[in-house]
């Protein structure tokens, strides 16, 4: 033995070849955390003082080979400073560029995932070996930095600078054969054949057949491009990345840039570069946030399974409702292989559903994620009925028919005897309490609330409701089945509007207020979107559909009277109700805050209306002008301050799930980090004082909570 740590060692085998296994003890997955790289430079010297060694093979003993930097520790290291960043960079450069500089050959055999510094690590060797099932990418743009440890100087001389960019500007994981087709590695072969590959290639580097040397020399010099070439490379590519990236997310340019300074430079020269870049980038609010986002996301995810442990096993469900939801549902649970039941009391509901999946299904075949095939039998798995014959073996239901307390639960009392007595029911219900819907129940403890968002195929989230009488065994079975879907489930308690809906009401009851006061809903929903969110609140409402919009207002304004009162009808008062009193309904009739016209590839584009901006202008209280500040501030405190009320009430668990159902429910611009990190980054106290002055104005909805108030005296915080 060369070297042992309790996450790496060195063994010497008797063809004087050197494996240094990457194997983090107490941890699921290789992680490069502080220690674990002070264990590397460790490893590393040791093996630049051992004689007579002929090759190093790079292997992980766990499943994947190392997911990256250990994340868990970014707000500790970047709160320090720019210069205790350089410090760990260049640290860090030391040790992989020892690494590299090691006096045989060496080759990293990947056996699954290598992400960020994982993927870094296997730079600095000569050659990588990969097997099929493995994947590597550069995912750091997505945490609002860049590569730091070498990615942006070692992968465009490996694969070229249009490639590197590619990768890096967008994040992305890539397939084995995709990886080979570069250049990034030198071979792909099955899993268990990789360690005879990785001695295959020393063998023959030894042997004088493949030059390590000369691999050595393309890594540490600068790229071969002429300026021309550089000009066509980079220019082309930062305007297409800004493009795509928008002007919230800095990262994925400043990678361009930093590739394109350190071309032509030498090994250490390109490295000082990125490293100052990613010290500027490690410290800005978006990468703080994303960061952020990430430990969120780890946080629900956690949660997730451990409900899901708890679970019995899916392996039938049903969907009662075929339009255009429930074939949604049914798409989204039959792509990822439980089998579906598809129930309706209609054949063209029936066929309304079974075109819809039909469509999703399609569209993947079209995009080369599915051959025909593969989609043919995945369609397999709906079965459509308009019988309960078949529903003695369903393991879960959801329930996703009209909105109307009476209809859902007399479909609900009716499915209940014709399942088993362990079936869990589940309704997809946006709004309609879940404790009032179990009352028609003979098994309430079986059945809980599961709210999709639509799009079904695009939305993350799935909201798991507990009702009040609803079990630990529905809840965790409904967990479950939301991960099978590939959704993010988060489980909160029964309230009008549960956590989503509670929260997003209030934001279009500050819309409401300003367009009523003389704003432009048009100018509104451009500082919105310039704010980060996908979509203005006009514009939103719209796709929500303006009579679900008043439905699910008249449900808010009877379950929070105080500060939401004015939400019900208010005899056409307000913009949304007085759309719906024209029959402007938004995209389910393409007229609503904008008309919609189909674009070349069939879907609503909107366009400026005059009758709509007429039929506004006329509620409003005469014009009148806000700044930009003063829209976010009415738009924004509502909506954080529900936020507040919804974790202090005990609807959701924690911050990290408020701020994560917001961001995948709802698109809270994620470089912003959520309602109550947005709360924090202003500063406890100085949104109290926002809330309270314009409260003063507007009334309730924009009234602090005592514990808000103490939390601003006493200097706290959402997020430690």
């Amino acid at each position: 033995m060369i070297y042992q740590g309790n996450a790496i060692t060195v063994a010497r085998g008797d063809d004087d070849i050197a494996t240094l296994t990457f194997d983090l003890e107490g941890e699921s997955v290789n992680k490069l955390s502080t220690a674990v790289v002070q264990q590397l430079d460790q490893a590393v010297k040791a093996l630049g003082a051992e004689a007579g060694l002929q090759g190093l093979i790079l292997a992980s003993a766990k499943e994947a080979f190392i997911v990256g930097a250990d994340i868990t520790e970014f707000h500790g290291m970047f709160e320090k400073g720019e210069g205790e960043i350089q410090a760990m960079l260049e640290r860090v450069h030391g040790i992989f560029n020892a690494l590299e500089d090691l006096p045989f050959p060496s080759v990293s055999a990947i056996n699954g995932l290598a992400l960020g510094g994982g993927c870094e690590v296997t730079l600095t060797t000569d050659f990588r070996v990969m097997a099929e099932t493995a994947r590597i990418g550069l995912p750091e743009t997505k945490l609002g930095i860049l590569p730091g440890w070498g990615g942006c100087v070692r992968l465009p001389r490996l694969i070229g600078a249009d490639n590197a960019i590619e990768w890096i500007a967008g994040g992305t994981e890539n397939e084995a054969d995709a990886c080979l087709k570069v250049g990034a590695v030198d071979a792909v072969v099955p899993g268990e054949a990789l360690e005879a590959a990785a001695r295959d290639i020393l063998a023959r580097a030894n042997a004088g057949e493949l030059d390590h040397r000369a691999r050595r020399v393309e890594k540490t010099g600068p790229l071969k491009l002429d300026a021309i070439e550089q000009m066509m490379a980079f220019e082309t590519a930062k305007g297409y990345v800004a493009g795509k990236a928008g002007p919230h997310y800095p990262a994925p340019v400043e990678a361009i840039k930093v590739i394109q300074k350190g071309a032509g430079e030498e090994r250490a020269r390109a490295q000082a570069i990125e490293a100052k870049a990613f010290g500027k980038l490690a410290l800005t609010d978006v990468c703080y946030n994303l960061v952020g986002l990430f430990l969120n996301d780890q946080v629900v995810k956690k949660k997730g399974a451990a409900y899901a442990k708890q679970a019995s096993a899916i392996d039938q469900a049903a969907v009662l409702g075929a339009g255009i939801m429930g074939g949604g549902i049914a798409y989204q649970s039959a792509s990822k292989g439980t089998p579906i039941l598809m129930k309706d009391i209609k054949e063209e509901a029936i066929a309304l559903g079974l075109k819809e999946s039909r469509k999703l299904f399609g569209k993947q075949v079209e995009r080369g994620k599915l051959s025909v095939e593969q989609m043919a039998e995945r369609l397999s798995n709906i079965r459509p009925t308009l019988s309960y014959g078949d529903f003695t073996h369903v393991d879960l239901v959801v329930e996703a028919v009209v909105e109307n307390p009476k209809v859902k639960g007399a479909v609900l009392a009716e499915v209940e005897e014709c399942v088993g007595e362990d079936t869990v029911l589940t309704s997809n219900t946006s709004t309609i309490s879940i404790t009032r819907l179990a009352e028609n129940l003979t098994r309430p403890e079986n059945f809980c609330g599961m709210h999709f968002f639509n799009p079904v195929h695009r939305m993350p989230l799935v909201e798991v409701i507990r009702g009040e009488k609803t079990g630990d065994a529905a809840v965790a079975a409904t967990v479950a089945y939301a991960r099978q879907m590939g959704k993010t489930p988060i489980v909160v308690n029964d309230c009008p509007g549960f956590l989503v809906n509670r929260v997003l009401f209030p934001y279009f009851g500050g819309f409401s207020q300003l367009v009523a006061q003389g704003a432009d809903f048009r100018r509104v929903d451009k500082v919105m979107e310039k704010f980060g969110w996908p979509m203005g609140p006009a514009y939103l409402l719209d796709v929500v559909g303006m009579d679900t919009a008043v439905h699910a207002g008249e449900v808010m304004a009877e379950g929070y009277p105080d500060r939401m009162g004015g939400m019900a009808s208010d005899g056409g008062k307000s913009a949304i109700r007085r759309m719906v009193d024209h029959d402007r309904l938004g995209q389910k009739n393409a007229r609503g805050f904008y008309a919609y016209e189909e674009d070349k590839k069939g879907k609503p584009k909107k366009v400026v209306d005059e009758d709509a901006i007429a039929l506004v202008e006329g509620l409003a209280e005469g014009e009148r002008e806000f700044s930009d500040e003063a829209i976010i501030a009415r738009m924004m405190v509502p909506l954080c301050l529900e936020t507040v009320r919804c974790l202090e009430d005990g609807i959701v668990g924690s911050a990290a799930e408020a701020d994560m159902a917001l961001i995948y429910g709802i698109g809270f611009p994620p470089f912003r980090g959520g309602a109550l990190r947005y709360i924090d980054a202003m500063g406890v106290d100085a949104f109290v004082a926002q809330a309270e002055s314009l409260a003063e104005e507007l009334g309730p909805l924009y009234a602090p909570t005592d514990k808000l108030r103490e939390m601003a005296r006493q200097g706290e915080r959402f997020y430690a």
